[in-house]
């Protein structure tokens, strides 16, 4: 015979126990969502992160393909005046360019890569522009290890190809200089050029464009700017970013 504790244990029980299921089966129901919750957000940053990549990589196969041309028109014509030395040579640096550009596809390289490619393009423009054409660079060398987006120096000399020297007759004066400044980097390319400012800041601009939206992507958390300044004795770009060593990456 149950005595009125066991009776009233067995009645708790029999109240309690599906209420125990009930709570274990919330439990269970609310743990399996935040799996899935945590699932799908974990979808959903990777498939950010490869729509980024997606965006980027076509951003950054935006490259003008009339230097080609141009260049090409070049190596035709050393080879019909027979300058054998020369015309080997602008095939050599040709090479060396389109390797460059079509086997790098990372996000970030060094500032010292991007400007042994720089300097591919600029010889080959000199044997277009021969004497005409005059450049420097200047830069601290312990910033070349620094990450940089690619193309960026590349495509802004570009620009001041295509919309000013190739436009005027005259010395064509180009300036590289690349600076650390309060932890960011200072990329300033200066060319000579005043003729057609207005002209040159629309177009050149739009190719700016690209670098403005590759440095968004690749620093969405840091301040980063591209400015066009037309100045009386010519016409500078400057890029600004945060100067970030490769094995921070």
């Amino acid at each position: 015979m149950l005595t009125v504790e066991a009776f009233s244990l067995s009645i708790m029980i029999a109240v309690l126990a599906p209420l125990l299921g009930a709570f274990t089966l919330l439990f269970l129901f609310i743990f399996e969502k935040r799996i899935d919750l945590l699932e799908k957000q974990k979808r959903e940053i990777a498939l950010e992160r490869e729509l980024q990549k997606a965006l980027y990589n076509q951003l950054n196969q935006e490259i003008q393909p009339h230097f080609l041309f141009n260049t090409l028109n070049s190596i035709l014509s050393l080879a019909r005046l027979e300058r054998k030395t020369e015309l080997i040579r602008s095939i050599e640096t040709l090479s060396k360019l389109l390797k460059f550009k079509y086997q790098t596809n990372n996000t970030f390289i060094t500032i010292e890569d991007e400007l042994n490619y720089v300097n591919y393009y600029l010889e080959i423009q000199k044997i277009r522009f021969r004497e005409r054409l005059h450049y420097e660079f200047s830069f601290d060398a312990n910033i070349t290890q620094a990450i940089t987006i690619p193309f960026l120096i590349q495509t802004i000399v570009e620009n001041a190809f295509k919309h000013a020297f190739e436009k005027v007759i005259g010395e064509a004066f180009l300036k590289i200089s690349i600076e650390k400044k309060h932890q960011e980097i200072h990329i300033t390319v200066w060319n000579n050029s005043v003729e057609n400012h207005e002209e040159f800041s629309y177009k050149s601009g739009l190719g700016l464009e690209n670098i403005t939206k590759r440095l968004d992507l690749l620093f969405p958390n840091s301040e980063t700017s591209v400015q066009l300044i037309n100045e009386a004795n010519g016409t500078r770009v400057l890029a600004i970013f945060p100067f970030k060593l490769n094995l921070e990456i």
